[in-house]
C-alpha cells in the first residue's frame, strides 16, 4: 500500500512530462519523522545533476519538534538515489534547452521507504496551457453530447 505524502500539483500544468523515474531520498531520522506527519512543501523544489549525482533542491521538510536541538536544516539538499544507468540517461535529456528535473510526488512504498517521483519535463508556455485547456474543453464536450446521444 502505497502512501502519499505530498503532490507537485502545478507541475503537471506547468511542464510537459516526458519520462518519470523512481528514486530514493537520503534522509536523517527527523526528516523522516516529519515527512510520515506530511509537513513537507514540493512547490519550489527541483532537481540537478552535479558530478554523477542527483540533488534534490529547494524541497522544503519542516523541523520535527520533538527532536530539540539536533534537528535538521529545512531546506538542505538532499541526495536521490537513481541507478548509475539512469542517471546517465538523464545527464543526457537534461543537458538538451528546456529540459529539467521535477519532482511530482513524495510518497511511501509499501516497506516503508521514502519515494519520490521524478518527471523529465520542458516547461510549457501560455499559448501552450491555453491550447491544453481548450482541447480539454472540447473532449469534455464531446463526452457529454455521446452521453445525450445514447
Amino acid at each position: 500500500m502505497v502512501r502519499e505524502v505530498a503532490r507537485n500539483r502545478r507541475a503537471r500544468r506547468d511542464y510537459a512530462i516526458e519520462e518519470t523515474y523512481e528514486a530514493g531520498i537520503e534522509l536523517r531520522g527527523s526528516e523522516v519523522k516529519s515527512l510520515r506527519q506530511g509537513r513537507v512543501s514540493l512547490d519550489e523544489a527541483y532537481a540537478k545533476v552535479d558530478e554523477g549525482e542527483v540533488w534534490l533542491l529547494g524541497l522544503h521538510i519542516a523541523p520535527y519538534g520533538p527532536s530539540g536541538l539536533r534537528g535538521h536544516d529545512p531546506t538542505r539538499p538532499r541526495k536521490l538515489l537513481l541507478h548509475k544507468r539512469e542517471i546517465a540517461r538523464l545527464v543526457g535529456k537534461v543537458g538538451r534547452a528546456g529540459y529539467t528535473l521535477i519532482p511530482l510526488a513524495i510518497y511511501f512504498n509499501e516497506r516503508g521507504y521514502a519515494k519520490v517521483e521524478l518527471a523529465l519535463g520542458r516547461g510549457q508556455t501560455k499559448v501552450d496551457k491555453r491550447r491544453k485547456i481548450i482541447q480539454e474543453e472540447e473532449e469534455r464536450r464531446a463526452r457529454e453530447a455521446m452521453k445525450r446521444f445514447r
